[in-house]
């Protein structure tokens, strides 16, 4: 008889888990706590670590139809508007790294994989519910929903997010925590612009406490921007993602180049609007137990929210649903070793990447000598700063205790 797994979370790192624990021959119930299966957001950059994990699932020809493949990214300067480096995509990746790099919006990339997973008769998708909490007993573990119902599976995967409650109770860590850093993102139409402000490239402005990326998704048609200053994050963090105050944009972005500031006056302009997210996160993980313990494991920013600086939040967690794939499929093992395995293959991985994340914050808001020292590095080096061999590479995995 087939065993079932449970996933709390319907976001893209629940659905990549769906997916990934159905082709490992399990049936799968998941739990989305939202009415409907949406994505909110903007855009998602994805590496050809990620990419090639979607190729792995046959879903390059989806991918294809609605994202867009940059062929540079470009790093300028906030305040100048001069270029300090620049890193080749589109051929010299595939020809490097195995896959292209991607841009896509996040509810494009959410309903790719929500399509993969549909026809799989052994997935069952349930929405408007949400998972309480959770009891293991006898080889088995019983989740009971808000509304009383209670469900018995073999595993319980948690991918419900920063602020999920299967992490909660899992580790009892308290809440994450404020990164002291805000994020304004937009889109806009690119027929909408002024043609001198259209993109089909990656930029990157660095400024002193701030840093703006723009770049295309929709297959070039809309374009992503997104502005990350320094500033407190709201008191009502219950509404943690409102429209946001265009002066308060405005005035953080005071000093910056022109080049720079008529893209952002540009969003409202085209008719779109800003919109805010306080960022939060966690400490680098320090252990695989932090991702899974007896029949419960931790996906995506369930297990391991990072700082956006190095665009591999979604990507971590599609590697992670690869990896759960992988040992769920190890039928030879008890479920808890499986579990295990998956934890010890990813957690350092993980880790990895939330410090990078972290240092790259610090690098793109540098002020000062340390600014000054960045750009000087940027221009000598180039491409050998920007490309990332040990990330882009795809997932190493550990070996196991």
């Amino acid at each position: 008889m087939k065993k079932q797994v449970l996933i709390a979370g319907g976001g893209i790192g629940g659905m990549a888990a769906a997916l990934g624990a159905a082709r490992a021959g399990w049936d799968v119930r998941l739990y989305e706590r939202a009415a409907a299966f949406t994505e909110v957001g903007a855009g998602v950059q994805l590496g050809p670590n990620v990419v090639r994990c979607l190729q792995n699932w046959g879903l390059q020809q989806s991918l294809q139809a609605v994202a867009a493949f940059p062929a540079q990214l470009h790093v300028r300067s906030a305040l100048s508007g001069q270029t300090l480096a620049s890193l080749r995509l589109g051929v010299e990746m595939v020809q490097r790294y195995g896959a292209a790099y991607a841009t896509i919006h996040r509810a494009d990339l959410h309903h790719l994989l929500w399509q993969a997973v549909q026809p799989c008769a052994e997935v069952q998708l349930n929405q408007g519910i949400t998972i309480d909490h959770y009891a293991e007993s006898d080889g088995v573990v019983l989740i009971r929903t808000t509304d009383g119902k209670e469900i018995e599976g073999d595993a319980l995967i948690g991918a419900d997010g920063v602020w999920g409650r299967i992490r909660t109770q899992l580790l009892g860590d308290g809440p994450p925590r404020s990164t002291g850093h805000l994020a304004y993102r937009a889109l806009a139409r690119q027929a909408s612009l002024p043609k001198r402000l259209r993109t089909q490239e990656v930029t990157a402005w660095l400024g002193p406490r701030l840093h703006v990326v723009q770049y295309p998704v929709r297959r070039g048609d809309w374009q992503n921007l997104v502005v990350i200053v320094h500033g407190p994050a709201p008191e009502d963090m219950a509404h943690w993602d409102h429209a946001a105050n265009a002066a308060d944009l405005a005035h953080a972005l005071t000093g910056t180049c022109s080049a720079l500031q008529d893209i952002v006056r540009a969003v409202p302009a085209s008719g779109q609007g800003w919109r805010l997210w306080p960022l939060s996160d966690r400490p680098p993980l320090r252990h695989a137990s932090q991702m899974a313990q007896g029949l419960v494991a931790l996906l995506g920013d369930a297990a391991h929210p990072m700082r956006p600086y190095l665009a591999q939040g979604a990507g971590m967690a599609i590697e992670d649903a690869t990896q759960l794939q992988n040992a769920l499929s190890m039928h030879d093992l008890e479920v808890p070793l499986r579990l295990r395995r998956y934890a010890l293959n990813r957690w350092q991985r993980n880790a990895r990447v939330q410090a990078r994340s972290q240092r790259n914050g610090n690098i793109f808001h540098a002020t000062g000598p340390m600014r000054w020292g960045r750009d000087l590095s940027l221009r000598l080096l180039g491409e050998r700063i920007l490309d990332v061999p040990w990330l882009y590479r795809g997932h190493q995995p550990g070996q196991m205790a």
